[in-house]
């Protein structure tokens, strides 16, 4: 598996709308400004999010972006699935070498580890919401003495916090 810079920037985009929740819409140009990333590219990002239903936008001179539900029904899969179109891709599949040796009809020894993994990697990206993270935000933010974000509770999975 790989991440791939539009699946981060996605989950980095949502995380940021999840934190302005109550301060009503936000350009892409601003999330682009804030969390120093390409304003093309989120423009873009935003634009996947939105068809996916994960953010909806509002127009007019105060209009921008805003998650489309509360933080506790986005997760981690639904953000990097809306950014991707895939969590992990199942290379055989995508891209078979040759028809005859690799073709979904025809035994394979390893393919059902790639669907194993891709399952549970899909299982563990879907047990993660962004409320899980911005409680996690919060826990390092008040560990190093920093400044606490708006307040989101979660009854969630508990992530480990790095030292």
């Amino acid at each position: 598996m790989r991440i791939t810079t539009q699946a981060e920037y996605g989950l980095i985009c949502a995380l940021h709308l999840a934190r302005r929740l109550a301060e009503g819409p936000v350009t892409g140009r601003e999330i682009a400004a804030r969390e120093r990333l390409p304003g093309d590219y989120v423009e873009q990002i935003m634009l996947k999010l939105r068809r996916a239903g994960i953010v909806s936008s509002t127009r007019g001179a105060h209009g921008g972006y805003h998650l489309a539900r509360v933080p506790q029904e986005i997760t981690v899969r639904d953000v990097i699935a809306a950014s991707e179109n895939f969590t992990f891709d199942v290379h055989c599949v995508s891209h078979p070498v040759e028809a005859e040796r690799c073709a979904e009809s025809h035994d394979c020894s390893i393919r059902p580890v790639w669907v194993l993994l891709q399952q549970r990697i899909d299982e563990v990206l879907a047990s993660v919401r962004l409320s899980d993270l911005l409680l996690q935000e919060r826990e390092v933010r008040e560990r190093v003495g920093l400044r606490e974000p708006a307040a989101v509770s979660t009854g969630r999975l508990a992530l480990p916090v790095l030292s």
